[in-house]
């Protein structure tokens, strides 16, 4: 089967969303451009990953002199229908390009290896790819919507801070079955 690229170039949306239940949610990245949509489903720790890493290099460009970026409005809309996963998200890679002043995601299907393959977009062969370039007001929302989705889940014991389970929880700390 041939390689798919999909780029966006200034999407109109870059979300992290899920659907289900807490504690039995399915993550999803969703990029929206006009009328294209692409969904690809990834783990919540490969959100919690990537919205830490944007914030990481947000910090980091931002004490350039071009630190300024317009704020983007919240966007706590549900994941566009119909949802439709690409792929499950293996690989991601994340970069700034000084040059345009954009911060770039890519993003790969899961491999055996795990590894992230370095492809020349015209190259027949190869991982799928998902390709975003969005401005730095584009990804503060996309960390500020990530970390609402992480808290989002089920509550953590306060005392071990263990995920509390619906049927409750043994407390390592206080030695006790706590609901």
């Amino acid at each position: 089967m041939p390689r798919r690229l999909f780029i966006f170039d200034a999407p109109d949306r870059f979300v992290p969303g899920s659907i289900g239940e807490p504690g039995n949610r399915t993550f999803f990245l969703q990029v929206r451009k006009g009328e294209a949509v692409v969904s690809v489903a990834l783990e919540k720790a490969q959100v919690a990953v990537l919205a830490d890493r944007l914030a990481d290099l947000l910090k980091t460009i931002d004490r350039g002199p071009d630190a300024e970026a317009a704020p983007m409005p919240r966007d706590d809309s549900p994941l566009d229908e119909p949802l439709q996963d690409l792929f499950r998200v293996g690989p991601m890679a994340l970069a700034w390009d000084p040059a345009t002043d954009k911060v770039i995601i890519e993003a790969q299907p899961m491999s055996e290896d795990g590894d992230y393959v370095e492809t020349a977009d015209d190259d027949a062969d190869g991982p799928d790819l998902v390709r975003v370039r969005i401005e730095r007001g584009q990804a503060r929302e996309f960390v500020r919507r990530a970390e609402a989705l992480m808290a989002a889940g089920r509550p953590t014991c306060p005392f071990c801070g263990e995920v509390l389970e619906p049927t409750g929880h043994f407390c390592a700390q206080t030695k006790a079955h706590l609901n």
